[in-house]
């Protein structure tokens, strides 16, 4: 998490939400500064007799090369929601580049009120596209989107009419979403995922998925379907970080890095003093109710 010129790292347990260890560095995190983190949390494991089973990053750069550093052969999941939004942003980037061509087709007209047959045509023509063109753009959600509706399974249908490469996009978006369903396994998915990648390549004008689709952090994106308790997003982090915003529009000098150091410190100590202090309220309402 970046604040300012500072950046903050953070290890949060994936099932508990409860932040591990963290680092706030005064520049932006180097390998160097990756690696002494994560071997600073490694000792804390091996003193409690603890070993990491699996890690959860999002798509940087700074976190493969320490992770097999450190920790070995250990189950690195990316964050399949980075993943699926860096997917979907090709998806709409394609569907604009769609809408930028129809804009292109679109007949100039002759000055004055259309009178001939040929420019009447031409009127019309250039209504239709822009009707398709503003559905494109309205409706461009549907193309993304993991579950549709009937209504919008129709909607889609006729805005798509004449243009066949927006349908295959659609069906190449399903295929995508349906590389993590739980109810498979990573080799069946990874088959799945090297099916897509051929019938992807057959398509013209989809550069930027198929790119996308070849990177090797979709692969570690699927390591989550083999192990129910490695997290499949990062969420876990995430949570932190927007816990961490919202306290600092209350506590806005939290600027500098010793007081950002002492309020991650003084927030973590509430949470571990989270379950006493829960046990000690019932008690209370229980003695008063007596």
């Amino acid at each position: 998490m970046y604040d300012g010129p500072f950046c903050v790292l953070s290890i949060v347990d994936n099932r508990a939400f409860k932040r591990l260890c963290y680092e706030v560095l005064d520049h932006n995190p180097t390998h160097r500064d990756v690696r002494r983190f994560f071997r600073r949390f490694g000792a804390a494991l091996t003193g409690r007799g603890l070993a990491l089973r699996g890690i959860t990053t999002d798509g940087s750069e700074l976190y493969p090369q320490p992770i097999s550093q450190v920790f070995g052969a250990v189950k690195h999941q990316v964050c399949r929601f980075h993943i699926l939004a860096e997917l979907n942003k090709a998806v709409l980037r394609a569907v604009a580049q769609v809408r930028k061509r129809l804009a292109a087709e679109k007949p100039q007209l002759p000055r004055g009120r259309p009178v001939t047959p040929e420019a009447r045509r031409k009127v019309q023509r250039r209504r239709h596209l822009d009707r398709k063109i503003g559905d494109l753009f309205e409706h461009r959600h549907l193309f993304v989107r993991r579950h549709l509706t009937p209504a919008e399974q129709r909607t889609l249908w006729r805005i798509t009419r004449g243009l066949p490469r927006l349908r295959a996009l659609r069906r190449i978006v399903e295929e995508i979403h349906r590389l993590f369903d739980r109810r498979c396994r990573t080799e069946t998915a990874l088959a799945k995922l090297a099916r897509l990648r051929t019938q992807v390549g057959r398509c013209k004008g989809l550069g930027p998925i198929i790119r996308k689709l070849r990177s090797s952090d979709l692969e570690k994106a699927l390591t989550f379907l083999d192990d129910r308790l490695l997290g499949s997003t990062s969420n876990a982090v995430e949570r932190g970080n927007r816990r961490h915003r919202k306290m600092q529009k209350t506590v806005y000098r939290v600027r500098t890095q010793a007081t950002i150091s002492g309020r991650i410190a003084l927030d973590m100590f509430r949470e571990a003093q989270g379950p006493s202090r829960e046990q000690t309220m019932k008690a209370l309402h229980h003695a008063r109710r007596r």
